[in-house]
């Protein structure tokens, strides 16, 4: 298409503007040369004298098959055929437009509206042919009825053929034949309104002055379309595109609305009018290939048919399909049974449908008979009822007949009109059997007549009514009545009407049109509306044409219980690449892929993700955990030793065992505190030292259960003074041990003297107060408190006894440990005493068991996590304990228990 732009924007304005500076010999010869090189269009037009003559330029035969232009010859196009019927409405909804606007008294009041419509089969050489035609003055560019001297005799625009040059276009169809319309037209100002051309890029204002369109761009139409791909939760989409301003530009706004949104295209296959056969077979490869189940086309309905025509062979029925406005509505694609099972469910946009009152009647009226010069009329009568309206004795119009170019013959050039063609055929050879008058189109139901859902109709009707109102704006002089007005500049007449004043009227264009509607250009575009619409089945057969919806500029109404998809009803397609990850789970990217295609990845601990598609887990608060299915943050499990787990009830067995074991000892040696082994062993002391063993044990118990702030503060007292008072006491009876035994060496009779039992008493009261002192300044100052742990991961919260000060806690451990090492110290020096009476051993074994486990204690203490702190100090308060009650009471009560015979004075006094 590069190759038409440049052809037609580099030499085809210089044409142009010989055309209306002066009409030379050298102009015709330019003209034949273009004519004969390219080939002629339809010789067929249709036009109505008026005092202002708009131009109008539809498609309005087929395209023929695509030829295939290579560089071995000049470049040529086949004649077009058939009469595409529903352009021929559009261009009777002109016809009606004008016909209603000279019956209205309040616009454009005694002037006459006049028409002159000409064909240019989708070509782009033959619609610029026309314009130049219209824009000129001519009837038809290739068609010249005077001769070269006769032609440069004239330099009014329009004397030769005595047509009248046209101040405004409606049409083209395509947006590619409007970009090179506006930009050969634009220098002369000439306004351009467009029907159906729908490409975003001739918005701007810059490049395209002179353009207006009665249809939304194509923006936004691919942005509803990427909103109902997003809404439909549809993120793996396969697109087929026509390859051409329309197909390339939509597809780029659809991308842009769609990045961001997890929403990919798995493929983007492409359609050449040149090459459309093979791109056929390629699409519907990648499409039966494809994971895709939603496909997205932004074609010309004639190439979506031959694309489901080949899905149909392939028996391709399991996709989706999204319509653009170019196919959405066609008739020709919803009446043919063959695609109906590929095309059942396609969701589309579509051009919104309005109501032109009295059209219906105007088509159902037509007659050639009324009409004798309307050639589509004639054809499309012959086509329907298969007769030749009777011959009239009118000449034909200009618009309507042509002769051959004389210069044609100079030119070695090949024709490109078969005289084979149907059309000629048709006029030629009068084959038909004449029509017998009473054929009408009255109560006939056919797709030319119905009026239900008036489309690109309506743009067309909209766009005369647009023209209409600019000629009523410029034809209105304000200030007629005031003797100091200047009418030149305000207003004008009907026989001087130029272009760039109709285009500085017509951007001004905001009118209520018969229908209520408000109406006007927002630059070159209107407000964007469109139907949402849906293919049914019908039991007839057919699909039918649903709306379900429509779209106001960025709003998408949608009534999704009413659409009837491909997979059946109520069954919304699923289109992914990856399925959706579940709750509890993350979306993981694929390296090298789309973003559409992941893995999913549960959330780890402590995290969750509550929703479908999570691209991220969030972490739960301090305070709570993640369910087991990472799905939702619950209140973490209060975490603490208690007495009802397994832990607890141990270590509360243990530490109650404890106590009774060691209230046992003391009724043993409480009923045996006569005998020479409970007397030789210092028995206050014992009993003081089985006393302090049982608050050891017990103590133990203040750790067990949840903390408080009591609880935390009498633990540690507890633990410290109950154990100082232990060790204490076997200090003390260490200390006497030795002092027995070196009161028998000559000179130290003195030193029991030092030892008695109100010293032995006091000692171990002053070393317990010192504890008690450390004690109360500690739990005064800073005490330990009752905290929730959440530093450990899980899903537990542990309530522990903080130890706000580490200092405290230390001289507590710190004083035990050195009354412990110095009762080791003295105990061991002592071993070697004589054995009946020496208690040192005992003393010395049970020092190092209780040395042994506090060493272990601090680096356990330390390493363990929650509520296994509190344990690991439990077990080490019963360890201890145990290691002191069993060396140092388990022998003596053996003796008193078992060995009756030793426990006498004189066994003990043997050595």
């Amino acid at each position: 298409m590069s190759w038409f732009h440049w052809l037609f924007t580099q030499w085809v304005p210089s044409l142009l503007l010989l055309n209306v500076l002066g009409r030379q010999t050298g102009l015709h010869v330019v003209k034949a040369i273009l004519c004969s090189r390219w080939g002629t269009p339809s010789n067929k037009g249709l036009s109505q004298d008026g005092d202002v003559i708009i131009g109008g330029l539809l498609n309005l035969y087929y395209v023929p098959s695509a030829v295939e232009q290579g560089f071995t010859r000049l470049p040529h196009y086949k004649p077009c055929t058939g009469l595409d019927l529903l352009t021929l409405k559009y261009m009777y909804a002109m016809t009606f437009a004008v016909d209603e606007i000279n019956r209205n008294t309040t616009l454009l009041p005694g002037v006459k509206l006049g028409y002159r419509i000409l064909d240019s089969c989708s070509r782009y050489p033959w619609a610029m042919q026309a314009s130049l035609s219209l824009v000129g003055g001519d009837t038809n560019s290739c068609n010249l009825t005077a001769s070269m001297s006769q032609s440069a005799a004239h330099e009014q625009l329009g004397e030769t053929t005595g047509g009248q040059p046209v101040p405004l276009l409606i049409g083209a169809a395509t947006s590619s034949t409007a970009i090179i319309q506006s930009r050969i037209l634009g220098p002369l100002s000439v306004p351009i309104i467009s029907y159906l051309a729908s490409c975003p890029c001739l918005s701007d204002r810059l490049k395209f002055p002179n353009f207006f369109r009665t249809i939304p761009s194509d923006t936004y139409q691919a942005r509803a379309i990427a909103r109902l791909a997003i809404r439909f939760n549809w993120t793996w989409i396969g697109a087929v595109i026509e390859n051409n301003d329309y197909g390339q530009g939509a597809i780029q706004i659809f991308q842009e609305e769609i990045q961001g949104k997890g929403v990919c295209l798995e493929f983007i296959e492409t359609f050449s009018r040149e090459t459309i056969e093979r791109d056929v077979r390629y699409a519907a490869n990648t499409i039966q290939a494809s994971t895709a189940r939603v496909i997205l086309i932004f074609c010309w309905y004639i190439d979506v048919k031959k694309l489901f025509l080949e899905l149909a062979k392939r028996n391709v029925t399991d996709r989706q399909f999204l319509a653009s406005e170019a196919w959405s509505t066609s008739s020709d694609l919803l009446q043919d049974l063959t695609i109906s099972v590929v095309a059942n469910g396609v969701l589309g946009v579509a051009i919104r449908s309005s109501t032109i009152p009295g059209f219906e009647n105007y088509l159902k009226s037509l007659h050639p008979n009324h009409r004798p010069n309307d050639e589509f009329l004639r054809y499309f009568w012959e086509k329907e009822f298969s007769c030749s309206p009777a011959a009239t004795q009118s000449h034909a119009t200009p618009s309507s007949s042509y002769s051959s170019s004389p210069l044609k013959t100079m030119f070695d050039y090949p024709s490109n009109i078969s005289s084979s063609s149907p059309e000629k055929r048709s006029l030629q050879k009068n084959s038909l059997p004449t029509c017998n008058g009473t054929e009408s189109l009255e109560g006939m139901q056919h797709v030319f007549t119905d009026t239900s859902q008036l489309r690109v109709a309506y743009n067309v009707y909209l766009a005369v009514y647009a023209a209409a109102h600019a000629l009523h704006s410029l034809f209105s002089c304000p200030n007629r009545d005031s003797p100091l007005r200047n009418n030149s500049s305000t207003c004008s007449s009907p026989k001087h009407v130029t272009p760039i004043e109709l285009l500085q009227h017509l951007n001004k264009v905001n009118v209520t049109t018969p229908q209520g509607e408000m109406f006007y250009f927002q630059g070159a575009d209107i407000p964007a509306m469109y139907d949402l619409v849906n293919w049914q089945t019908t039991p007839e057969g057919p699909l039918k044409l649903v709306l379900i919806g429509r779209v106001d500029e960025f709003d998408l109404h949608l009534n999704e219980s009413a659409i009837q998809w491909s997979t059946g009803p109520n069954q919304v397609p699923i289109s992914v690449c990856s399925e959706s990850c579940p709750p509890g789970t993350r979306k993981a990217n694929r390296k090298g892929e789309p973003v559409c295609c992941f893995d999913c990845i549960p959330c780890a601990e402590g995290e969750i993700s509550n929703k479908t598609g999570s691209l991220h887990c969030e972490r739960c608060p301090s305070e709570f955990w993640s369910n087991a299915n990472q799905t939702a943050c619950i209140p973490r499990q209060l975490d603490f030793l208690s007495f009802n787990e397994t832990l607890g009830i141990t270590l509360t067995t243990a530490a109650v065992s404890g106590a009774i074991v060691t209230i046992i000892v003391f009724v043993v040696f409480l009923s045996y505190h006569q005998t020479p082994m409970v007397r030789a062993n210092n028995s206050e002391l014992s009993f003081l030292l089985l006393l302090s063993l049982k608050l050891c044990f017990l103590c133990s118990l203040v750790f067990i259960g949840r903390p408080s702030v009591w609880s935390c503060q009498f633990q540690q007292a507890a633990f410290g003074i109950s154990f100082v008072l232990c060790v204490s006491c076997l200090l003390v009876k260490t200390i006497v041990v030795l002092a027995v035994f070196r009161s028998a060496q000559p000179g130290a009779e003195a030193l029991m003297k030092w030892f008695g039992p109100g010293q032995q008493r006091g000692s171990v009261f002053l070393f317990t107060c010192i504890q008690v002192i450390i004690c109360v300044i500690w739990l005064s100052l800073n005490p330990p408190l009752p905290r929730s742990d959440l530093g450990f991961q899980g899903s537990k919260v542990t309530l522990e006894c903080a130890m706000t000060s580490v200092v405290g806690f230390s001289l507590v451990l710190g004083y035990i440990g050195l009354l412990a090492c110095t009762c080791l110290i003295l105990a061991f020096l002592a071993r070697k005493l004589p054995d009946n009476f020496n208690e040192a051993k005992l003393i010395t074994f049970s020092m190092l068991i209780f040395c042994a486990v506090w060493v272990a204690f601090v680096p356990a203490y330390v390493s363990s996590p929650g509520k296994y702190v509190v344990a690991v100090e439990i077990f080490a308060i019963l360890a201890s304990s145990y290691g002191l009650l069993f060396c140092i009471f388990a022998p003596k009560c053996f003796v008193i228990l078992l060995r009756p015979e030793k426990n006498t004075k004189k066994h003990l006094m043997a050595r």
